[in-house]
């Protein structure tokens, strides 16, 4: 006897899909069986991968998208729906952060921070339920009615983090934002869910790791040691099933037991 999550049959969009975690998202996803397509600026980089994946036997697509644009978010969804179909699934992760303390802050730092990370996730979470919700009530064509928005917020967003504030604030905001999208949407079957990953290596970070600095941080974890993005695998492979439909507005740590660093 065994038990397997199957998305086959869904449609994926994974936002940040270039690098990082949105790389291993749209991996996992794709192993799983579902459509998925590749968002973000770095279009080579996201053919890359759509021949990686499709290598394995997946199948994978590609959309320009900017989050920090809203016209980008409305052309991109919509491209991604004529060519691939209704997006069943939303992996909500385009993210960016700075290292400074509040004094040093400036205007430009601090918006470029909020409208990626929060007002770019909520406009791209706006416009794909805008398009489940019409599913649901029977006002455009699909077969499946509801899906699942999975938000990637952060454990910055559950705790204070010296040099990182402003990052820290943007993701309690996404993780409040969840909140709200899981009460509005519910009743019509969408699922809004966040994941708050914690320290995970990747390559935006990973000389990090090499230094005197993030040694140190590595010996103050509980298991001394950081993630990996496969780590996160089955969390969000589960969130996108249909066996996660009763998980709605949960607000999910996956930081191995990380208590304040």
């Amino acid at each position: 006897m065994s038990y397997t999550l199957d998305l086959s049959g869904r449609v994926a969009l994974i936002t940040g899909a270039s690098s990082g975690l949105g790389t291993q998202f749209a991996r996992t996803l794709a192993k799983a069986g579902a459509a998925v397509v590749l968002a973000g600026r770095r279009v080579e980089r996201l053919k890359d991968l759509r021949s990686e994946i499709e290598a394995e036997g997946g199948d994978a697509h590609i959309v320009g998208l900017d989050v920090t644009d809203i016209d980008s978010i409305k052309s991109a969804v919509a491209h991604a729906e004529t060519e691939v179909g209704p997006i069943d699934i939303l992996i909500n992760n385009s993210g960016v952060s700075t290292t400074e303390r509040l004094v040093d802050v400036t205007e430009e730092g601090y918006d470029h921070v909020f409208n990626t990370n929060t007002k770019g996730a909520f406009f791209v979470a706006q416009e794909v339920a805008k398009r489940m919700l019409a599913r649901a009530r029977g006002a455009a064509p699909g077969t499946y009615t509801g899906g699942r928005i999975i938000n990637i917020a952060s454990a910055a967003g559950l705790r204070t983090m010296p040099q990182i504030g402003v990052y820290c604030m943007s993701k309690a905001a996404v993780i409040h934002m969840t909140k709200v999208m899981a009460a509005e949407w519910g009743r019509f079957g969408i699922t809004t869910n966040a994941v708050c990953p914690g320290y995970i290596d990747t390559e935006i970070n990973h000389h990090h790791w090499e230094t005197e600095a993030g040694q140190k941080l590595i010996s103050m974890l509980p298991r001394k040691r950081v993630g990996q993005p496969k780590d996160l695998d089955a969390l969000v492979v589960m969130l996108c099933s249909a066996q996660s439909d009763f998980i709605n507005g949960a607000v999910i740590s996956a930081d191995d037991g990380v208590v304040a660093v």
